[in-house]
């Protein structure tokens, strides 16, 4: 990781190698925090973020679980996010806004504890790269939704996703798929899942996933192409049966698979569909879309 020159952290901006947290912060022990990851297009009107607003909305909404107030509005940190890209002076790269708990207490109650909010940015490629995938369903299920809420991006959730992936490397696969506790399709370790059958496409229902941002967004570019989606409950051999997969997310962004354990998708290309949602999608991070502009939030 190429680091960039300030993070801001409480209101600060701290040079990189200043950003420091007490050893005894309390997120870094229980995993009690929520974050969010961002992009940052260099597009042809300039630096853009995709979907800001959301990301931010998602971030105080993960939090609320923690029932603490957050010493900062919306509105500090979406400024604070831009005025971090222009003291950077960078013009692409992936932000990771977070709200985690300092130091102040070890009990699992979290009254006392302190609540601080930071940002860092650096430069990160396309996770997963450009060519289409090969995955394995993980022997890790996703948590169960009465165990944890499943739909916020909480940081301790990540050992699951860690797990997961890990697991999938060590077979011989690029990244892990994830079923439900009812063997339902979940999702990916760090991304949502979308098949294409018959020229319908879909992606598994709300309940024991994280509600991605990106995910939301494939759905509305897929309606104005007038590509029928459905979602719904969908099992493992819905997947392999399937005509195109892809995942898609912030880090992500969209990936096709090729292979799901040992069934092969399609003729192991990247399907037609899936191209045409890409094709928009690259139209709209890059600035060419005016129908979806309103995604973009541009530095100036």
């Amino acid at each position: 990781m190429n680091p960039t020159q300030f993070i801001w952290i409480d209101g600060q901006y701290l040079p990189w190698q200043e950003a420091h947290v007490h050893l005894q912060t309390y997120t870094l022990h229980y995993g009690a925090g929520v974050f969010e990851g961002i992009r940052l297009y260099n597009t042809i009107k300039g630096p853009a973020i995709f979907c800001l607003d959301e990301h931010i909305d998602r971030l105080f909404d993960s939090f609320s679980v923690f029932e603490k107030e957050i010493p900062f509005s919306k509105k500090q940190v979406k400024d604070a996010v831009i005025n971090l890209i222009k003291k950077n002076n960078v013009t692409a790269g992936y932000i990771r806004p977070i709200i985690f708990l300092g130091c102040g207490t070890m009990s699992l109650d979290i009254t006392h504890a302190p609540v601080q909010v930071a940002i860092s940015m650096w430069p990160w490629a396309k996770h997963l790269g450009d060519d289409a995938i090969s995955i394995k369903t993980s022997p890790f299920i996703r948590p169960h939704p009465r165990s944890t809420f499943v739909d916020k991006k909480i940081n301790g959730h990540y050992i699951n996703s860690i797990l997961a992936h890990m697991d999938a490397k060590k077979s011989g696969y690029d990244e892990a798929l994830l079923l439900d506790y009812n063997n339902n399709l979940a999702e990916g370790a760090a991304a949502n899942i979308f098949l294409v059958k018959d020229n319908v496409l879909k992606t598994p229902q709300l309940g024991s996933i994280l509600p991605g941002i990106t995910r939301a967004k494939i759905l509305e570019i897929a309606k104005s192409l007038s590509i029928k989606t459905e979602e719904a409950l969908l099992q493992k051999e819905d997947a392999y049966q399937a005509d195109e997969v892809f995942f898609t997310g912030t880090a992500v962004e969209i990936s096709p698979i090729k292979q799901i354990d040992n069934y092969l998708i399609g003729n192991g290309q990247i399907g037609h569909l899936t191209e045409k949602i890409n094709t928009v999608f690259s139209s709209i991070i890059s600035g060419k879309n005016i129908q979806f502009d309103h995604w973009l939030t541009y530095i100036n």
